[in-house]
């Protein structure tokens, strides 16, 4: 039987939607056994509400070294984690942590690795599906090697649901590592940003956009919907929005139930990014533009005045 281990990350102290995500990947894959445990490295806060979840048992490393992110510490706290725990499979999110973690303690095991996954199937191995090429071709990959480590790609599964039982809380006293590096101080944006990987409704802006205050047009409406502001790359480089709200190849992968592109072309590179929402509305006044061709409604017309009618429409369905 595959003991598993699920990397726990953790915002602001807060266990992330997408943490329980992989926990009900670890749910597919144990097949009902009581083999899943945790890994909660430098938050000891969120370790009560992490047990109420349906967990064998929560691993916390509460090390001066691992206050923050810091890659050399955190792969050195989750391997010796793993081993401890026999774990021979690592789920962690295809978050900008996640994808850098579970390479390095992919490499550091001598694992294999099945990135960005977005299906798991265990009728004959464990397989696993992943986009390639951009998101034009899914790859079904079987991963046979004796460990292996996966980063799922957020809002794709539904989060685990508490158990009524709690899983035991075990403090991990981890072999002291000389750092290379140091985390003077972390910079984040305001409290209030939804993280774009995890949300439901994404109101995205490109080129046609015009600038940073066409952008306030898309923050309105991103709010009132209740979802986050996305951004093509060209909006980045511009200037007119910071580069977390970038999707796209180069920047954020998200999976969202809407995405509203207003004013993007659709390049490829923005469709990797976005390829996997389950429903795409599109604004351009260039109806051979290839977002247009990709989504499942496409209108023509000025997003400054279409966007405000189909807000209007849109807050009338999510009000029933």
């Amino acid at each position: 039987m595959s003991e598993i281990l699920i990397w726990a990350e953790t915002k602001n102290g807060e266990i992330r939607k997408s943490t329980l995500e992989c926990i009900t990947a670890a749910q597919q894959i144990s097949n009902g056994t009581n083999s899943i445990s945790a890994a909660l490295i430098g938050d000891a806060s969120a370790a009560e509400t992490l047990s109420t979840y349906p967990l064998k048992t929560v691993y916390v490393v509460d090390d001066s070294s691992c206050q923050s992110y810091q890659s050399e510490s955190f792969t050195d706290a989750l391997c010796q984690i793993a081993d401890q725990a026999g774990a021979d499979i690592i789920i962690a999110s295809a978050t900008a942590l996640g994808r850098d973690l579970t390479g390095r303690v992919a490499a550091r095991l001598n694992a294999a690795l099945a990135t960005d996954v977005i299906a798991i199937d265990t009728s004959e191995g464990l397989m696993v599906d992943r986009p390639v090429y951009s998101g034009k071709l899914t790859a079904k990959m079987q991963i046979g090697a004796e460990k292996k480590v996966i980063s799922l790609r957020p809002n794709l599964l539904s989060p685990a649901e508490k158990s009524d039982s709690k899983a035991d809380i075990v403090s991990i006293n981890i072999t002291p590592l000389d750092v290379r590096t140091k985390v003077i101080a972390a910079l984040s944006e305001a409290q209030s940003a939804m993280d774009i990987t995890e949300a439901d409704i994404i109101v995205a802006g490109g080129r046609g956009v015009g600038g940073p205050d066409g952008f306030r047009l898309i923050e309105e409406t991103a709010q009132h919907l209740g979802g986050a502001v996305g951004a093509s790359r060209t909006a980045v480089d511009e200037g007119w929005i910071a580069y977390s709200h970038q999707v796209g190849q180069t920047g954020k992968v998200v999976s969202p139930v809407l995405y509203i592109a207003c004013g993007i072309s659709g390049a490829i590179q923005h469709f990797a990014g976005m390829g996997s929402a389950k429903f795409i509305i599109a604004i351009n006044t260039d109806p051979e533009a290839p977002v247009m061709k990709k989504a499942d409604f496409a209108i023509v017309g000025d997003l400054f005045e279409v966007l405000p009618a189909l807000r209007a429409e849109l807050s009338k369905i999510l009000e029933k």
